[in-house]
């Protein structure tokens, strides 16, 4: 454990001005708080945030985020208080305090519902100030080199977690040292025969070619030197898990990987990058479709290299990645490479950054805030955002040149998207290099990719399976929301009106402000939504505006609806003896003039069925629960009932409005809607109509099958 001196004196190294009465304060503070709570270890807890805040020296960040690493469990753990932090260490480092205690309480859980909302919650929190998830990445690591004192059970989980969160989120920012230990100490928990295995491959490739891998750094620096190129090379070593993912991914055996071994070469200047790679591909037989250009398109979490594959000395395939001491810090540290003394005060230096090619060390999370912002959740969304941190990218470029980075797999739509949001709500094609290609088309490297656009703003629902981003996932499901409300509205209004004039009343006429009230809606429009979904039949509606009008409604001024309550006015027959409950079957909807039988269970009563009822084939076995029903002289003349129809219509804008439309002009009342099977083509509506009798449902029908835009249509009929 680092004592207070030590702190003092490693962050005073690389920040001369830092706040040395405050360091004191927060560590002398931090190890009074929590006392004597002890770690499962054994260990006294203050040693945690203590040894957090020592692997953040080692990133040279500035005083707040040090002070937070000492503060971050006491207000989840002790009896301070945020107000405590802010009285004593000042509002910006109660802020962060209070970000890095919101994570802790986040902590995911195996429940995937859970997980979900969490994960949502964790990625809004991080994405504002990046300290915050630079505190909790040091926690996590410090927590994982002692993981061997929990529990197995809690083991398990804490190593998925990191391997499936925080090693994913650490990466997205560029910092590998702490993504790669991450990685391994998972790894090792999650699955030791699978690591020790490849332990064991490496210490047998090692002893087949060690003295050659040893000795490509000096041929390789005596090469360059030769040829006027100051480098220091030097090799390393794939860890276990990066080979085993690779395995995994590229489904080879473990002799066809090329990187086992890479070797880093540093060199003065950007300049001297694309030098120093000339002569080694001048030297050395470079391997095709191996060679990645890092420097010009630099990865979104600011990576910059050059990769080459080389057979190099001796005959080995080796990987090679050139760049500079200030690309080499970057790629092992990431955002935390940005922390520099500048104009009298320590902190971030954005402007160098963004000078060196940089860009803003969050906006890989960027889109999976907009995703969240727009709504989306659950599992799915847990599964983009676990997509979009871990695959790797491919850099593609619109017809003017401007930069595009997407998700290795990403499509046409995902690049629209990317784009901007209007491009992909009203793509229709796509050019790649010049070429039509399919919706389907992986994107490479490289690609110049032209979005066609259509007049309109039409997204199939299918299209979500030719992305992989949540950002574009996302907006097809709004867009589709936005397309189904639309046509709800259109509908409710359509079905209220009809149903007002009934009474010679419009909407024009009438204030629908009671039934807002009434019903807690903020807007008409929402109210119609409801009335087309189904959710609030038309009569109720009416009702509320004309009370003097409850009951009468539903079947029209003179005519009595046929339901359940009514239905002994309406049939007659065998079964229909008193006491036995009679009601109209929802399977099959019957109204006067269908050929109809009753079926009689125990404790249910009389059903009544049309006899073409798909149901009745339960009951084919028992005789005895059959009855010949007829409708009487009353249904014939004076009764309307609901009759199901389920048509299969075109989904293309303003078709549902035409249906029922039609149905209106057919002298039909929409009483309820509902759709399924909703495809690019084509979609499945079941529409609950009054009809006087059987031959009016029949007419109805036949006007839907007039229409073009109707493939099918009939009665359902269970």
């Amino acid at each position: 454990m680092l004592r207070q001196f030590e702190l003092i004196e490693a962050v005073k190294a690389y920040d001369p001005t830092a706040d040395e009465a405050l360091l004191n304060r927060a560590y002398v503070y931090a190890m009074k708080m929590h006392g004597s709570q002890l770690r499962a270890s054994g260990d006294p807890y203050f040693a945690h945030p203590i040894q957090v805040a020592g692997i953040l020296t080692d990133y040279k960040l500035d005083t707040a985020t040090i002070v937070t690493a000492l503060l971050h469990d006491v207000v989840e753990d002790t009896s301070a208080t945020r107000d405590d932090i802010a009285e004593m260490f000042g509002e910006e480092i109660a802020v962060l305090v209070e970000g890095v205690t919101k994570l802790s309480r986040l902590e995911l859980q195996a429940e995937h519902t859970r997980q979900a909302e969490n994960l949502r919650k964790f990625i809004l929190a991080i994405s504002r100030d990046v300290r915050v998830l630079l505190v909790k990445l040091a926690d996590r690591l410090h927590n994982m080199r002692t993981l061997q004192y929990v529990k197995p059970e809690k083991r398990e989980r804490i190593s998925r977690e990191t391997l499936e969160v925080y090693a994913p989120l650490g990466r997205s920012i560029g910092i590998h040292s702490i993504a790669s230990e991450l990685e391994e100490l998972a790894f090792t928990h999650l699955n030791p025969t699978a690591k020790t295995a490849i332990e064991r491959r490496l210490e047998a490739l090692k002893l087949e070619h060690g003295q050659a891998i040893e000795g490509v750094s000096g041929e390789v620096e005596r090469v360059l030197s030769e040829a006027g190129v100051k480098a220091r090379v030097f090799g390393r070593q794939k860890t276990p898990y990066s080979i085993w993912r690779k395995l995994q991914r590229k489904s080879v055996g473990f002799s066809s990987l090329s990187d086992i071994y890479g070797f880093r070469v540093i060199v003065d200047a950007e300049d001297d990058c694309y030098r120093a790679m000339g002569v080694i591909h001048r030297e050395w037989p470079m391997v095709p479709e191996r060679f990645k250009d890092f420097i010009s398109t630099p990865k979104s979490n600011n990576y910059r290299s050059l990769h080459t594959t080389v057979v190099g000395p001796r005959g080995l395939r080796i990987e090679m990645q050139i760049r500079t001491e200030s690309m080499d810090r970057v790629a092992e540290d990431g955002v935390a490479a940005h922390w520099r003394y500048k104009n009298q005060s320590y902190g971030f230096d954005r402007e160098a950054m963004e000078k060196g090619g940089g860009r803003d060390p969050l906006q890989n999370l960027r889109h999976l805030v907009q995703v969240i912002e727009h709504g989306e959740g659950g599992e799915d969304w847990v599964e983009h955002a676990k997509l979009e941190m871990y695959l790797d990218q491919v850099f593609v470029f619109t017809p003017k040149g401007k930069l595009v980075t997407l998700p290795r797999g990403g499509m046409p739509l995902d690049f629209a998207y990317a784009v901007h949001t209007e491009v992909g709500d009203t793509a229709v094609g796509v050019k790649v290099n010049g070429e039509l290609k399919p919706m389907r088309t992986s994107l490479q490297n490289g690609d110049v990719v032209e979005i066609i656009r259509g007049a309109k703003r039409e997204v199939p629902a299918d299209w979500r399976s030719l992305t992989v981003t949540g950002r574009a996932r996302s907006a097809i499901r709004r867009h589709i929301r936005t397309s189904e409300r639309d046509e709800f509205v259109k509908l409710g209004r359509v079905a209220l009106q009809q149903t007002l004039s009934r009474v010679e009343k419009t909407l024009a006429e009438v204030s629908l402000k009671p039934v807002l009230e009434n019903l807690a809606l903020t807007a008409e429009d929402d109210l119609f939504e409801e009335l087309g979904r189904g959710r609030l039949s038309p009569s109720s509606v009416a009702e509320t505006l004309f009370p003097s009008l409850k009951g009468r409604l539903m079947a029209g001024p003179e005519k009595q609806r046929i339901e359940g309550g009514t239905a002994r006015l309406f049939v007659r027959g065998g079964g229909l003896t008193p006491g036995v409950t009679v009601h109209f079957g929802q399977c099959c909807t019957p109204v006067p003039g269908d050929r109809i039988v009753g079926i009689l269970e125990p404790e249910k009563g009389l059903t009544v069925h049309t006899i073409d009822c798909q149901t009745l084939a339960d009951f084919a076995d028992d005789d005895s629960v059959w009855h010949d029903l007829q409708w009487t002289p009353q249904a014939e003349t004076d009764a309307v009932a609901a009759a199901r129809i389920r048509a299969t219509i075109r989904n293309a804008p303003g078709v549902l409005g035409q249906v029922t439309t039609l149905i209106g002009e057919a002298g039909g009342n929409i009483i309820n809607l509902s759709m399924a099977h909703r495809q690019q083509d084509f979609f499945d509506v079941d529409v609950d109509v009054e009809v006087e009798d059987a031959k009016h449902a029949t007419m109805i029908m036949a006007a839907l099958r007039a229409n073009p835009s109707v493939d099918s249509v009939d009665r359902a009929r269970g």
